[in-house]
């Protein structure tokens, strides 16, 4: 497919991809666009133009402040509504490519919180991820738990603080048990962490009570973002026994504004991991459930605007894929709602270089990631920017999610 308006070359916004967001521009109300190349379409005018007049679209679900509502519409409306962008883009003679004020530069528009999070449930799905944690902390010879290959590991997170990409965070307080301490210190955590994490956004509600099965879970999911999952590891290293992470994870989660739809990901299905030993019915599945997603973090410190990347993973390592993970949070019969968020837990691969997290990458700190403009860091520093990036590529087609930036500051 080629399209009429310019894209720059390796853009992660492809006439294949096609991305939904929620922006704001020229003093209008937030309303949902599309991306491609450096460019926004902008979906209220493009209904102005009936475009989209065989769907019936009420105006008042683009001219919003979320996605959630555009995403009610159900699977059906929301793969025409891209798939008639995406024949505008290459069709000439589209009423879009005259009309000035369908088509907003990124550069003029501000990018908003895509979906409005009603729960949010973190996974612990990456077998590598899960095998370095459990060798740093308790038996290297048998670091998983006996339940880590049964079942998709989860907890409930906060939604509240889930943020878009350009939103600083201030660095955590709270409870600290220094080394060789018998009583904890009230203070700002001393190691503050990314973990290079991929969420994906439920599109369609479910019933209290009910089951949703694997081969179904595809309907469930809208699309996915890139996620940074920030973790103060010190305060959660002392509060996590017995009930899990609390307030050295809720301060923050930082996601992509531009959600990539499950259909414009399906060329780049892979296979995952062989799963051993087998799994319970309930969470057998068929078909290709990975992604071949490439991933990296950068660390971007203020002082010397250096970028130096410190991983390179990807999402088809996950030994848990996501329909496992919508049947088991569903097993008990409870409910998903359209815009809950899920997210994939640290993804890590086999080398070093691909751990997704500093804790890892330094191996709890005991080894210098050295950065590009001559510094060191075991843990992320004040003022330090991190930035997350993700894309697909196969036969010059390239989907890609952008970016998710978030600087660390100082305490409050």
């Amino acid at each position: 497919m080629n399209s009429w308006i310019e894209i720059p070359k390796n853009s992660d916004f492809s006439i294949h991809n096609l991305p939904f967001g929620i922006f704001s521009a020229n003093s209008n109300p937030k309303r949902v666009g599309i991306a491609i190349g450096s460019n926004i379409i902008d979906l209220v005018a493009c209904n102005d133009l009936d475009i989209f007049k065989d769907l019936g679209i009420n105006n008042k679900i683009l001219e919003n402040d979320f996605l959630n509502d555009f995403i009610g519409l159900g699977k059906n409306n929301t793969k025409k509504v891209r798939e008639i962008i995406q024949m505008h883009l290459t069709d000439d003679s589209s009423p879009i490519k005259t009309n000035t004020s369908a088509i907003i530069s990124m550069n003029e528009a501000e990018l908003h919180l895509p979906v409005k999070v009603g729960d949010y449930t973190d996974f612990y799905s990456s077998i590598e991820h899960a095998s370095n944690i459990g060798s740093m902390f308790r038996d290297p010879s048998n670091p998983l738990l006996p339940n880590w290959r049964h079942l998709p590991v989860g907890y409930h997170g906060r939604a509240s603080s889930i943020i878009v990409s350009g939103v600083d965070i201030h660095r955590p307080i709270g409870q600290i048990m220094p080394p060789d301490a018998d009583k904890p210190v009230f203070s700002s955590s001393k190691r503050m962490d990314f973990e290079l994490e991929m969420g994906y956004i439920i599109g369609k509600n479910s019933s209290l009570g009910s089951c949703i099965k694997t081969d179904d879970a595809d309907n469930y999911i809208f699309g996915k973002v890139l996620f940074n999952d920030w973790s103060a590891r010190d305060i959660q290293k002392w509060e996590y026994v017995p009930l899990g992470p609390f307030l050295g994870k809720s301060f923050a989660s930082s996601i992509s504004p531009w959600v990539v739809t499950i259909e414009a990901l399906e060329n780049f299905r892979v296979a995952g991991p062989i799963q051993n030993p087998e799994v319970l019915d309930y969470l057998k599945f068929n078909g290709l459930k990975n992604y071949d997603i490439n991933l990296s973090v950068s660390i971007l410190p203020e002082k010397t605007n250096i970028e130096t990347i410190v991983c390179e993973s990807n999402f088809k390592y996950m030994y848990w894929n996501m329909n496992q993970q919508i049947a088991h949070h569903t097993i008990n019969g409870c409910n998903l709602n359209i815009g809950d968020m899920m997210a994939s837990g640290t993804i890590s691969g086999k080398s070093e270089d691909s751990y997704g997290s500093m804790l890892e990458l330094s191996w709890g700190g005991k080894k210098n990631i050295e950065l590009n403009d001559g510094s060191s860091r075991t843990f992320i520093d004040d003022y330090d920017s991190v930035i997350m990036r993700g894309y697909c590529e196969k036969d010059n087609i390239r989907v890609g999610f952008g970016e998710v930036k978030s600087k660390l500051l100082p305490s409050i």
